[in-house]
C-alpha cells in the first residue's frame, strides 16, 4: 500500500517536489529562502513546513533527506528548525510550523525547532514508523499499526491513543487524519471546517492534511477532498491516474503516473506554477 508520498510537499505558500534524480525543484514564496532547494542533490525524501493562513505565518521551511541518512533544510530558522546538519542515520522527515522531525533508523525521533505547545516531546517515542507535523501538534505511527500525539489538544486533534492498524496519518492545523491498513480513513480534532468528514472514504492509498481540508487518494487514482474550499483547494474530483497528494494551508497537489504534478487552490505566491515539473517519482 503506498501510504504516503516522500517525493511531494505543499507548504503555507510554495510547493516542493524531489525528482528521480535526486534533484529538487520549488516554487512559490522565496523571501525566507524556502525555495532555495537548486543546489540540493541525492535527495530521496522532501518535506515543507505549513501552517494555516494569518498575518504572522507567511514564513516556511523547506527539508530534504538524502539518502546517506543526512538531512537538508533551507528557510526561515527563527526557532533553530533548520539546525539539521548534524543528524546522522535518518529515514524519514516531516516538517511543520517552526519545528522539524527526522526519524531515525531504529525507530527513535529526532526533533528541533518551537516546542511552546510541547509539540517537540518525543523523545520517549520508540519503534516509530511514520511521522507527521501539524502546525501545533505532531502524530506519529509504530510499528504496531497505533498512533503517538503530542502537542496542542485543544481540538481534540492529538486524541489518536484508540487508532490501530494504521499505515499512514497526516497533521493540519486542529485536526488529524490516519489511514487504516484496510483502506478506510479516520479522523479527530476541529469538525467545523469539514476537514474531519473521512468516515465514508474507502480503498483510500495516500491522503495528506492541509490547514483545513483533508485530502486522499484511491487506489484507482482518483482523489477526495473534504473541508475549506475557500480557494478552490477541493476541486479535486475530476483528477484522474494520481498516486500521491499533498494539501498545503490553502493548496493542493496531485502526483500523477507520469510524473507530473496537478495543482489545485490558492497560486497567490507562485506555490501552483509547477507545469515544468516531470520526472517526480510516485
Amino acid at each position: 500500500m503506498l501510504a504516503h508520498s516522500s517525493a511531494l510537499a505543499a507548504g503555507r505558500r510554495h510547493s516542493v517536489g524531489r525528482r528521480h534524480d535526486g534533484t529538487v525543484v520549488a516554487v512559490g514564496h522565496t523571501a525566507a529562502a524556502e525555495c532555495r532547494v537548486a543546489p540540493w542533490e541525492d535527495v530521496v525524501a522532501v518535506a515543507a513546513g505549513n501552517v494555516h493562513v494569518a498575518r504572522n505565518t507567511g514564513r516556511s521551511h523547506t527539508v530534504g533527506l538524502r539518502s546517506g541518512g543526512t538531512v537538508l533544510a533551507t528557510g526561515w530558522n527563527g526557532d533553530g528548525q533548520c539546525d539539521v546538519a548534524g543528524w546522522r542515520d535518518v529515514t524519514a522527515v516531516a516538517a511543520g510550523w517552526r519545528r522539524t522531525l527526522g526519524l531515525l533508523a531504529d525507530g527513535r525521533v529526532l526533533a528541533v525547532g518551537r516546542n511552546a505547545e510541547g509539540q517537540c516531546a518525543v523523545q520517549s517515542w520508540r519503534e516509530m514508523l511514520v511521522l507527521s507535523c501539524g502546525d501545533w501538534h505532531s502524530v506519529g505511527v509504530r510499528s504496531d499499526g497505533s498512533a503517538l500525539a503530542v502537542g496542542n489538544n485543544r481540538r481534540g486533534q492529538c486524541a489518536v491513543e484508540a487508532w490501530r492498524d494504521l499505515a499512514a496519518v497526516s497533521a493540519g492545523y486542529l485536526h488529524t487524519v490516519g489511514l487504516r491498513a484496510d483502506g478506510r480513513a479516520v479522523a479527530t480534532g476541529e469538525r467545523a471546517t469539514g476537514a474531519c468528514a473521512v468516515d465514508a472514504w474507502e480503498d483510500v492509498v495516500a491522503l495528506d492534511a492541509g490547514s483545513y481540508h483533508t485530502v486522499g487518494v484511491t487506489a484507482s487514482g482518483r482523489v477526495l477532498a473534504v473541508g475549506d474550499n475557500s480557494h478552490g483547494q477541493c476541486q479535486v474530483g475530476h483528477w484522474r491516474d494520481v498516486v500521491a497528494v499533498a494539501a498545503g494551508a490553502t493548496h493542493t497537489l496531485g502526483l500523477r503516473t507520469d510524473g507530473t504534478v496537478l495543482t489545485a487552490g490558492n497560486n497567490a505566491d507562485g506555490q501552483c506554477d509547477v507545469e515544468t515539473w516531470s520526472g517526480i517519482p510516485g
